[in-house]
């Protein structure tokens, strides 16, 4: 990607642009765990609200409904009783949840050198902070 078209999304303003918001919603704390969860299989709520853990249910519901609203994940309403819903992904949402899965493994990858960065960070902070 050319970096001209990267430029929207990190270029400043008071208004959100319709890219950097798509971002927002794929990269929050809990659509990236729920887009790597359902890469793995379609859930129903209180299974995705398992596999994710720590996520209020107010939280899940309002990721899925702004995920499907992006057309990334689709919501399969059962008419049984008790109501079933399933949630999968789109293909649009299957292409965006294997690059925060790339990303993800990238961060587990590169832990240590993170952790060896905030060390240095932080004894250097602390060194000039006594000096």
């Amino acid at each position: 990607m050319a970096v001209s078209a990267v430029t929207p999304l990190i270029s400043g303003g008071d208004t959100m642009c319709p890219h950097r918001l798509v971002l927002e919603h794929v990269t929050s704390r809990w659509g990236v765990l729920v887009l790597i969860q359902l890469l793995e299989r379609p859930h129903r709520f209180s299974e995705l609200r398992r596999a994710i853990g720590q996520v209020s249910e107010k939280m899940l519901t309002q990721t899925l409904q702004t995920l499907e609203r992006d057309g990334l994940v689709h919501r399969d309403a059962k008419p049984v009783i008790p109501p079933r819903v399933d949630y999968s992904l789109t293909d649009l949402g299957r292409e965006a949840a294997e690059q925060v899965r790339g990303l993800a493994e990238w961060t587990a990858k590169r832990m240590s050198a993170v952790q060896e960065a905030r060390e240095g960070y932080d004894a250097r902070k602390a060194a000039s902070e006594q000096g």
